[in-house]
C-alpha cells in the first residue's frame, strides 16, 4: 500500500474509533454499510481538471466518494467526515465529481477578498492576490451546508505559501486562513487533535 493510502485508512481508521467513543457506532455502521469509493472514470475526471491534485486526496475518495449529500444505494448520506481546526465544527467531504462541478467557485464571489479589497476580513499572507492566476480546488462544505465555511486545496499561492497548502474561507468571522500546508499534513492536523469535530452532540446530528 502507497502512504497516501495508508494515511487514508489511518485516518478513517481514527475516525470511527471518534465516533464510536462518541457512543454513534451505529451511525458509523450505518454509513461504512452503504459507502463506497469513487469510480476510476470520477477520479480520473477530476485528475484532468487538476494534475495537482494530492494523492492522499485520491486515496481518501477511493474509500469513501463524498459525504456531502451523496447518494449511495438510493440513500442520500449528510455525513460528517472532516474538520478544520475548529473544536466542534464538522465539515463534509465533496465526491470527486462534485469537485470536479464546483470549477472556480470562489472566484465568483470571492474575488474581493483576493484582491484585498476589504480591510475588514483577514487574508492569510500565503494566498494569491492575483485573482486571475487563482487555482483552487473546493473539497469541503461545513456543516451549515457550505454557507459558512469552506475548504480549498490552493495550488497557486503567493511567494511565502506553498503549493496544495489547505485554505479555510470562514464567514462568521471572516477569514481566509491557510489551515495546512498540504493535504497530506491536513488529516495528519485532525488525528492530531483526536478529531475534536466529533463530540456527543455532533456525531449523532
Amino acid at each position: 500500500m502507497t502512504a497516501a493510502g495508508k494515511l487514508a485508512r489511518a485516518y478513517c481508521g481514527g475516525l470511527k474509533s471518534a465516533y464510536c467513543a462518541c457512543g454513534a457506532r451505529e451511525a458509523w455502521d450505518h454509513f461504512a454499510s452503504i459507502a463506497h469509493g469513487a469510480s476510476r472514470e470520477d477520479l480520473a475526471a477530476l485528475k484532468a481538471l487538476y494534475p495537482e491534485v494530492p494523492e492522499s486526496l485520491l486515496a481518501l475518495l477511493g474509500i469513501v466518494d463524498g459525504t456531502y449529500f451523496r447518494e449511495y444505494q438510493g440513500e442520500t448520506a449528510a455525513f460528517y467526515f472532516l474538520g478544520s481546526g475548529l473544536e466542534g465544527y464538522p465539515y463534509y467531504l465533496l465526491s470527486a465529481k462534485q469537485m470536479a462541478q464546483a470549477g472556480g467557485g470562489f472566484a465568483k464571489w470571492g474575488g474581493f477578498l483576493i484582491r484585498r479589497e476589504f480591510d475588514g476580513i483577514p487574508v492569510d499572507e500565503k494566498i494569491t492576490d492575483s485573482l486571475e492566476s487563482l487555482r483552487w480546488l473546493h473539497f469541503s462544505d461545513c456543516m451549515n451546508n457550505g454557507g459558512t465555511s469552506r475548504l480549498y486545496l490552493d495550488f497557486s499561492p503567493s511567494e511565502k505559501g506553498r503549493t496544495g497548502q489547505v485554505v479555510r474561507w470562514l464567514h462568521d468571522p471572516g477569514e481566509l486562513a491557510v489551515i495546512a500546508d498540504s493535504f497530506d499534513e491536513y488529516p495528519q492536523m485532525l488525528m492530531d487533535q483526536e478529531y475534536d469535530f466529533i463530540n456527543e452532540d455532533t456525531a449523532e446530528e
